[in-house]
């Protein structure tokens, strides 16, 4: 193994998921067999990043993309973490080594091909075949339930209709939505480019000189109904036309930085396993998001009107999965059959994802 078999895992783990692709990591090489993955969240400014958890989710991710890609080159993968407390700059110390008799590992085609699909879908339904590939891709440590029939499509369209209503209308996720759209882009190598986002140019055009200022989207949202187009665009008739909705809660409430990286490796499995069955797949994280914040009694708004929409949201959630307010979720998504999408999130080049290693840097 050499440097440049080590700069063409980072090339391949760099496609990893990240919310908003914000990809929070940067990467060191410490030696022809040493990766150094230097993590970040971003909960200071995010709003959902709710204590770094979905930045650990995308460490997950991209740890298991690192084994999948490894697997390619005839390597096995091990991986190291060091953190404090609060877990805000993880570091992750990755080591390669042959792997005598190694297959490829069949999902390794699909993570450059792995993509968001946000427009909507078709309604048909998921094979038995393709339900049972997602499910053993989840694991034993996942409990997974899916919604296909239109009634539970309706179900979970009505809930994503009224959490779009506090995500649209939340000042403190206002800076989020402002600055993630790259406008009248096709792709992005940084941000979601505003065709892979799922409203019509007219629309994108108003949202673009509505984002602006939150003085103009606080008028759009309290005289001209402002959140009424997109929340259709964006969330209701995407929840009906797909094939289904998959919620996946972990068995063990996740406590631990570990606990969080297990899910993401568990996360990109399931994605790219979407992938492989000819499905595509789009994220429906922020009702889970608003769900973590009421169930630990965490206020996210200055406006305690949105806390209490996002507390009986929770419970209408729990009502739909069957399950009690202490039971932990940890994805949701819809997927379905789809045209692949014309446009997408890209990732920032290698080197720009480099990081130089110091004499200061600890070898783990």
């Amino acid at each position: 193994m050499n440097r440049e078999t080590l700069l063409q895992l980072i090339d391949l783990a760099r496609w990893a998921p990240s919310g908003d692709n914000s990809q929070p990591w940067r990467f060191s090489v410490m030696g022809d067999q040493h990766l150094r993955v230097h993590g970040h969240d971003t909960r200071d400014h995010v709003l959902y990043d709710y204590q770094g958890r979905a930045s650990h989710i995308a460490h997950g991710a991209l740890l298991e993309t690192l084994r999948i890609a490894a697997s390619h080159f005839g390597l096995a993968a091990s991986w190291t973490v060091q953190h404090d407390a609060e877990a805000r700059a993880p570091v992750y110390d990755v080591f390669f080594s042959a792997a005598a008799g190694a297959e490829t590992d069949p999902l390794f085609p699909y993570i450059e091909k792995r993509v968001v699909q946000r427009r909507p879908m078709r309604t048909t339904t998921l094979t038995s075949a393709q339900r049972a590939a997602i499910l053993e891709a989840a694991g034993d440590g996942l409990r997974s339930h899916f919604f296909e029939s239109f009634s539970d499509r309706m179900k979970v369209a009505s809930l994503l209709w009224r959490n779009a209503g506090i995500r649209l209308t939340c000042k403190e996720a206002y800076p989020v939505h402002r600055d993630v759209i790259e406008w009248r882009a096709r792709f992005s190598e940084e941000r979601i480019p505003e065709q892979a986002v799922g409203v019509d140019p007219l629309t994108a055009r108003l949202m673009q000189w509505v984002m602006q200022s939150w003085e103009r989207v606080h008028f759009f949202n309290r005289y001209l109904m402002g959140t009424v187009v997109p929340r259709v665009e964006l969330d209701f008739l995407p929840a009906v036309f797909c094939g289904g909705h998959l919620l996946l809660r972990p068995v063990h409430s996740p406590v631990s930085l570990e606990d969080w990286l297990q899910l993401g490796m568990r996360l990109q499995r399931v994605w790219l396993t979407v992938a492989k069955e000819g499905l595509h797949l789009q994220p429906e994280l922020t009702p889970v998001i608003f769900r973590w914040y009421a169930r630990d009694n965490c206020h996210f708004s200055a406006d305690p009107a949105l806390f209490d929409q996002a507390l009986r949201l929770s419970r209408d959630f729990e009502d739909l999965a069957r399950c009690g307010p202490d039971e932990p979720f940890f994805f949701f998504c819809r997927i379905g059959v789809s045209s692949v999408p014309s446009s997408r999130s890209l990732r920032r080049p290698g080197e720009r994802l480099m990081q130089r290693a110091t004499a200061g840097d600890p070898i783990g």
